[in-house]
């Protein structure tokens, strides 16, 4: 009985994973405070750019 139980688990465990990997998550991408500030900085000189032409 232990047997059965213990390569029930291990089956479950691997399909668990893979199940994992092929569903990927809504979360969007972590983006540091720097590079937020570096986008903003560039959005920032596009705009200008813009509205001297």
């Amino acid at each position: 009985m232990n047997r059965k139980k213990k390569i029930n688990e291990t089956f479950k465990r691997k399909l668990k994973k893979a199940n994992s990997k092929l569903h990927k998550s809504n979360k969007p991408k972590y983006i540091s405070k720097a590079d937020r500030a570096l986008l903003d900085q560039k959005e920032q000189d596009q705009q200008e750019q813009t509205s001297e032409q």
